[in-house]
């Protein structure tokens, strides 16, 4: 009797036990030969990939309920071949998505995902260090200490400061939120209110939800015509507020919002919340990482007299999903939400001195995603990364204006940072007509598969949207954007509008 392990197709026979459990099913270890042949195959498939990106269609068939229907199926009772399971992967799963890696992918806010973090993450994944707590492995915990550090000095914010690396900014968000709760409202949340504008992102209202903070005292600001907070009705909204016996105690604000990049009057809204006594929060998710350039940090002026700051590395530092972060100006508000002891914890020398994850988050068990962040910008270098930053703003700045030439798009803004929308128009169109024709450009321009644009309503205009920020879209890439765009809306204007469709 014997038990059989598929490798690669090749049969691998080994003797069965009579009597209890068998020894080899329970033996969960590859050799060394078998590692490095699966190392070796999933790297060539994995470098095929990438390389084959520029020509890949820019969004796949993700009609797919069909195909998902198909894949259910119950847990495989022995294992199969890793070859046939990288062709699933690679040949029919994989292409039926957005190919958000693509230098073509202008959708949402893109991520380009750099190949040494996919080193880092194997490193991580297979020496499968406990980093929850600095004892059970200080150097590597000190690794990530680094990069908040690193972190903390691009953003200004003083050596107070601690900080957390989290899954994503939904995380950081609603790790900041229960920082201004408890060191503003303390047990007393219901009166408790909060503060944002229309154009905040979605995970503000759901952290703080999940912080105790419930709708009924959430305040919506308006926006301006720029999509940009407004500032005087935040202060009357306060007033009002107090004046009904309730405790303001937290300002969520955008650099840079996911519908048109529109960053906030930072700095005016942090002398509010100085004078009112309230937390500043910056969602700097999507932008925070242009005030790393020097001679960009005017844009987000205002951004380093936050209390706290979400911080996106998928976004503005180009790593893959999974990487985001917390900075909190003030640490010990973090450790006090977080931390805790038990009699099986170990305590650290000094916890004034050294970083430790768990009293500075809620995870306990957790992964190892400093290494990743570490690791890019030890092989490539600050320089390196803040001149790709840079480049996607004057890439935009120029695709924005070349567009603005094209007759029959309407800027809706010039972009403050690298994201920008725009609609289509004509002489005598009607918004909803308008809302028509610019979905159809995306349609259509999607439709040539170099090039994937995504769009947003904002009001009652359907704008669509251009986002470049993936370290993969270089010149080449914005310049096919920019003439498909141009192609697409002289057919769909001379299709809709009057012959002479010059505004």
């Amino acid at each position: 009797r014997d038990s059989t392990i598929c490798f690669r197709g090749v049969v691998h026979l080994g003797p069965m036990s009579t009597q209890g459990p068998s020894t080899d099913l329970a033996n969960l270890e590859f050799t060394e030969s078998e590692m490095r042949s699966m190392g070796i195959e999933t790297l060539e498939r994995v470098i095929a990939h990438l390389t084959s990106l520029p020509e890949r269609p820019v969004c796949g068939d993700v009609r797919a309920e069909a195909l998902c229907r198909a894949m259910r199926e119950p847990p495989p009772e022995h294992g199969v071949p890793l070859e046939s399971l990288l062709d699933d992967l690679f040949d029919e799963w994989i292409p039926r998505s957005f190919t958000t890696p693509a230098p073509g992918y202008l959708a949402y806010i893109p991520g380009g995902g750099l190949f040494p973090a996919a080193l880092a993450d194997l490193i991580a994944d297979t020496t499968n260090r406990f980093t929850g707590i600095w004892h059970a492995a200080p150097a590597l915990v000190q690794l990530e200490a680094n990069v908040l550090d690193w972190f903390r000095t691009w953003m200004g914010f003083p050596p107070s400061t601690r900080g957390l690396l989290t899954t994503g900014g939904s995380m950081a968000t609603f790790n900041a939120i229960v920082c201004a709760r408890e060191r503003l409202l303390g047990p007393e949340i219901r009166r408790g209110v909060l503060y944002t504008s229309t154009q905040a992102h979605h995970c503000v209202m759901k952290a703080a939800r999940l912080a105790g903070v419930m709708p009924d005292r959430i305040r919506i600001i308006p926006a301006d015509e720029r999509c940009r907070l407004r500032v005087d009705l935040l202060h009357r909204q306060i007033t009002n507020d107090r004046e009904a016996g309730l405790s303001p105690f937290l300002v969520v604000s955008s650099a840079g919002t996911v519908n048109t990049g529109a960053v906030d009057p930072l700095m005016a809204i942090a002398d509010i919340c100085a004078r009112e006594q309230i937390w500043h929060h910056v969602d700097g998710a999507y932008g925070g990482f242009f005030f790393a350039c020097d001679h960009l940090r005017p844009l987000l002026r205002g951004l380093n007299r936050a209390d706290s700051l979400t911080l996106d590395p998928h976004k503005g530092l180009f790593l893959p999903y999974g990487t985001g972060a917390l900075l909190v100006r003030d640490g010990t508000a973090l450790r006090d939400v977080h931390g805790g002891t038990a009699g099986y914890l170990p305590s650290i020398p000094d916890a004034a001195e050294f970083y430790d994850p768990s009293q500075h988050g809620p995870d306990l068990s957790r992964g190892f995603h400093g290494l990743r962040v570490w690791l890019c910008i030890k092989l490539l270098g600050a320089a390196r990364f803040k001149a790709a930053i840079a480049e996607k703003r004057v890439m935009a700045v120029d695709a924005a204006e070349a567009l603005a030439r094209v007759p029959g798009i309407r800027l809706f803004a010039p972009p403050e940072l690298s994201l920008f929308a725009f609609h289509l128009t004509w002489r005598g169109a009607r918004v909803q007509d308008e809302n028509k024709a610019t979905e159809l450009l995306l349609d259509r321009v999607r439709g040539r598969e170099r090039i994937m644009m995504t769009g947003c309503s904002v009001g009652h205009r359907f704008l669509a949207r251009v986002c470049i920020l993936s370290f993969r879209t270089r010149r080449q890439h914005v310049d096919t954007c920019v003439q498909h765009v141009r192609e697409e809306t002289e057919k769909i204007v001379r299709e809709n509008g009057p012959q002479d469709a010059r505004l």
